[in-house]
C-alpha cells in the first residue's frame, strides 16, 4: 500500500506495537496448487521471505498449512520440508498450525473434506517430520473440539485459544462454535490426560 520495502514496513509495524506474525496465507507452497487455489496471493517464496526477514529482526511467528483440497500427499510433504528448512535457517517459528480445508461454500464444494482420521494422520506426520518445531497446534475451529481433544494423543500440544470471533472457516461453511470457554477447553484437555496451561502468542506459559 505504501510502496515500502518489506523490512522497512515490518520495522514501522514493530514500532507501532506488533510483536508477532501469524502464518496465514501459506496454504500449500506448490506453485501449481497455488495457481488453482489462491491465484493472486503471494508466492511461496514471498511468504517465506517475509517470515525470514521478521525472524532476522528478532521476531517470532507461526506457520500454517491448508490441507485436504486439491493437493497430493507429496505436495504436503514438500510444504513441510520448506518450513523445516526455513526453521533450520532462522529458528523463528514458534509453532505449526495445519488447517483442514472447508469446501462447502467455496468453488470447490464438490470435494469431500478431510475426515477425522486423515486430520489426525496429518498432525502426527507433521509432529514427526517437523523435528525442529517446539509446538504443533490442533485448531479446534476447523476440526471441532472432540477431534482436537483426540489430537492431543497424535503429537499435538496446543489447542489454540478461546477465540471470540472467527470468520474465514465459518464463511466457508464450518459448523463449529465461534467461541469456547476457558472451562470447556480445560475440561477436554484434562479428559485427555493432559495439564491445561494458558500461554501467550510466543507459546510461553502465563
Amino acid at each position: 500500500v505504501f510502496k515500502k520495502p518489506v523490512v522497512e514496513t515490518l520495522e514501522i509495524l514493530r514500532e507501532a506495537g506488533l510483536d508477532s506474525l501469524t502464518g496465514g496465507g501459506a496454504e500449500i507452497f506448490d506453485p501449481a496448487v497455488r495457481d488453482q487455489l489462491c491465484r493472486g496471493k503471494e508466492t511461496a517464496e514471498e511468504w517465506a521471505d517475509i517470515h525470514r526477514a521478521w525472524h532476522r529482526m528478532g521476531g517470532r511467528s507461526t506457520c500454517t498449512m491448508l490441507f485436504g483440497h486439491i493437493e497430493t500427499h507429496a505436495q504436503r510433504v514438500d510444504h513441510l520440508r520448506r518450513l523445516r528448512a526455513l526453521q533450520d535457517e532462522t529458528g523463528g517459528f514458534t509453532g505449526f498450525v495445519p488447517f483442514a480445508f472447508t469446501p462447502e461454500k467455496t468453488e470447490l464444494a464438490h470435494l469431500r473434506p478431510a475426515g477425522g482420521l486423515e486430520t489426525l494422520r496429518n498432525l502426527a506426520v507433521s509432529r514427526i517430520y517437523l523435528d525442529n518445531f517446539d509446538h504443533i497446534t490442533a485448531y479446534w475451529i476447523s476440526m471441532g473440539l472432540s477431534l482436537a481433544q483426540a489430537a492431543l494423543h497424535f503429537g499435538v500440544d496446543d489447542l489454540h485459544g478461546t477465540i471470540m470471533e472467527e470468520k474465514v472457516f465459518h464463511m466457508a461453511g464450518a459448523r463449529t462454535p465461534q467461541e469456547q470457554t476457558v472451562a470447556a477447553l480445560e475440561k477436554v484437555i484434562r479428559e485427555a490426560g493432559r495439564e491445561p496451561v494458558q500461554r501467550d502468542s510466543h507459546y510461553e506459559p502465563l
